[in-house]
Parts: structure tokens; C-alpha cells; sequence
């Protein structure tokens, strides 16, 4: 048994960045749905403020796990996490509005279910952001042991 343990503990350690974001990403996604299903169904909001609302809401979450948790931010000085924060909140809000246009092709445009819809809009945001994580906010924390400067 310890050997499967320290087999599957290796793996994650090879493969922590990835992992914790598909744990926090999961963990986003249904925050995001509940949230969604909540607004849409038990307050009867209009699905498209149900998107939004359940957005804002869940963008605060994943900022927060995802510098702590994913990414292992090690900005300190105000002028990067600000930064950070700007350059997470711009590029969440790009996927908002990608999100926000799929639902109202796919709902208003194509007639398929609300439900379905942000299923399949949700996975393709959290694939979308991933990307815009890695590569653009949080990239330089996510050298270890490198001094994290000013980013250039």
C-alpha cells in the first residue's frame, strides 16, 4: 500500500500545477453552476444575469485559489499582485464575454438547453483560462525559484 501511495504522491508532485488547477477548476465549475442553477431556477433571474452574477462570484474564488493553491504566486510587492489581480480580472472577463456570446448562440441562436449549454460553455471557459494563466498572468510566479521581478 505504501508503495501505491508514494507511486501516486510522485505523480502528483511531477504534475501538481495541472492537477490543482483541474481540482480548482472543477471546484470553480460547480461553485459556478450551483451558483447559475440557484440564480436561474430558485430566484427565476433571466439566464443571461444568472451567467453574469454567477460569474462575478466565481471569479473571486478562482483568483484566490489560483494564486495560492495553482500557481504558488510569490508576488509580494503591491504594484505586481496588482497587476496580477488586473491582468486576471481582464483576462476573466474576456472568457465572460466569449461565455456570455456562446450562451446566446447556443440558447437564443441554436434553441439548445440552458442547462447543456453552460456545460458545454463552462468546459470550454476553463480551458480558455488555463491557457491565459499560464501563459500570460501568473507565469512569472510559476518559475520556481526565480526572482519574480517586474515580468520583463
Amino acid at each position: 500500500m505504501k508503495k501505491l501511495w508514494d507511486f501516486g504522491w510522485g505523480l502528483y508532485k511531477k504534475h501538481e500545477e495541472g492537477i490543482n488547477y483541474l481540482i480548482f477548476g472543477f471546484l470553480a465549475f460547480v461553485l459556478n453552476y450551483i451558483l447559475y442553477f440557484l440564480f436561474a431556477d430558485a430566484i427565476a433571474m433571466h439566464y443571461m444575469a444568472a451567467t453574469v452574477l454567477s460569474w462575478v462570484l466565481t471569479v473571486v474564488f478562482a483568483y484566490w485559489t489560483n494564486r495560492t493553491f495553482v500557481f504558488k504566486s510569490q508576488n509580494k510587492e503591491a504594484g505586481a499582485v496588482w497587476k496580477e489581480f488586473v491582468s486576471f480580472i481582464g483576462a476573466r472577463v474576456a472568457t465572460e464575454v466569449l461565455e456570455v456570446v456562446l450562451m446566446y448562440v447556443m440558447v437564443d441562436m441554436a434553441g439548445i438547453n440552458d442547462k447543456i449549454s453552460k456545460l458545454v460553455c463552462q468546459t470550454i471557459v476553463i480551458l480558455a483560462n488555463y491557457v491565459l494563466s499560464k501563459i500570460w498572468i501568473f507565469k512569472d510566479s510559476s518559475k520556481k525559484g526565480e526572482e519574480n521581478g517586474n515580468g520583463k
